[in-house]
């Protein structure tokens, strides 16, 4: 059975005779193509600067060739590695038609040698290999991600951007405190508003007030958290207001506004799950776990087998996320049932909490992805009244 998210494999019928298959190794400065085409006995490989138009115009010149050996080019594809260019490539190549692909770049098996030879054209060759395979239709070769529009892209946005924002607060907060613990001050806190102005009152345990130095740092970095402060609230403002003024019926504003009914969910988990997870078109709840990263590792060997803990390998965003909103889940649903399997499970053996919890991040976000695509709401899950 086919879906519309598998993209472990092709499911598209593939004729090497009358496919032009390329991979792109990607630099700052530098493009290396590499191809495979048709009727050509060399496995042609062209360097270019950083330019899109110069791969279409390689990849017309290579389906010249193939059509002056007598092979007949029905369909050209390209892939290449997710990386800091993200997946514009992909987009534009795609509005030209031509199929492009990004490839997870840790599906790609490579050799295990300890120093082994590493350079763009061996790394051209292991991504034609990998490539082939999955054109082949070979379940689990490499895997391709999913290419995002750039309304999607967009929509990420101000969620990871608070992210980062919170983060630089904290460590402003840190370095606020780690500098007066070093002159000997102790409880003062940064966060207060008119913590600025408290600097001056400061004493030190040998009766002396802040240094100089020390007093014009802290008051920079007073100022910038004052301008963190503002920037967050200026992104929540922005977001309730778009949320207030877009009202569809389907669609990620409308699975936002239904997970924030639920009580102990805020508007920043909601639209976080939303836009990271929620919204991807998952074929069912195992890929959904997987693509949290919330299934195990297991390390089997014959009779030994052992539990390694999280996969770690999906959205880092939503793993953290899922995790303290299950904490958070316990206190505000402790009559669900999510919260009754937990408490049953941890009764007689409080030191499997942090464990268990785990589990229970990835059933709570199994049951919010329920709610959110199907309307089914899990048993004693309390909404907020309907608006």
């Amino acid at each position: 059975m086919s879906h519309v998210d598998d993209l472990s494999r092709s499911l598209t019928a593939f004729d090497q005779d009358s496919t032009l298959i390329a991979v792109i190794e990607m630099s700052l400065t530098s493009f290396l193509l590499a191809g495979i085409v048709p009727g050509v006995g060399r496995a042609p490989l062209k360097k270019l600067g950083a330019d899109e138009a110069g791969v279409v115009r390689q990849l017309h010149r290579w389906r010249d060739e193939a059509t002056k050996a007598g092979r007949k080019i029905k369909r050209i594809v390209v892939a290449f590695e997710a990386g800091r260019d993200g997946f514009w490539l992909a987009r534009w190549l795609r509005s030209r038609g031509i199929e492009a692909y990004v490839i997870h770049a840790a599906s790609v098996a490579v050799p295990r040698e300890h120093k082994r030879a590493k350079t763009d054209r061996l790394d051209t060759e292991m991504l034609k290999r990998a490539f082939l395979g999955w054109l082949r239709g070979e379940p689990e070769h490499c895997q391709m991600a999913a290419i995002p529009t750039l309304a999607e892209e967009d929509a990420r946005r101000p969620n990871r951007e608070r992210d980062c924002l919170v983060r630089e607060r904290t460590r402003i907060v840190n370095r606020v405190k780690g500098a007066l613990a070093r002159l000997g001050v102790r409880g003062f806190n940064p966060k207060l508003r008119k913590a600025a102005e408290r600097l001056d009152s400061l004493i030190t345990p040998e009766g002396e007030k802040l240094p100089p130095n020390t007093l014009a740092e802290l008051r920079r970095e007073l100022a910038r958290l004052t301008l963190l402060r503002e920037q967050i609230k200026t992104i929540e403002l922005t977001r309730l207001q778009r949320l207030q003024q877009q009202t569809p019926l389907t669609g990620p504003h409308a699975m936002i506004r239904l997970l924030a009914r639920i009580i102990g969910v805020g508007i920043e988990t909601a639209d976080m799950l939303v836009h990271e997870i929620l919204a991807r078109k998952l074929r069912d709840q195992r890929a959904l776990a997987r693509y949290a990263g919330l299934t195990g590792s297991p390390d089997e060997s014959g009779s030994r087998r052992r539990e390694k803990g999280l996969a770690r390998a999906g959205n880092s965003r939503v793993r953290r996320g899922m995790i303290q909103l299950a904490w958070r889940f316990l206190r505000f649903q402790g009559d669900s049932a999510l919260a009754k399997w937990y408490q049953a499970r941890t009764r007689t053996a409080p030191n499997t909490r942090k464990t268990m919890i785990v589990a229970l991040a990835r059933k709570l976000l199994i049951a919010l992805w329920r709610f959110a695509t199907r309307g089914v709401i899990a048993d004693g899950v309390v909404l907020h009244p309907a608006t």
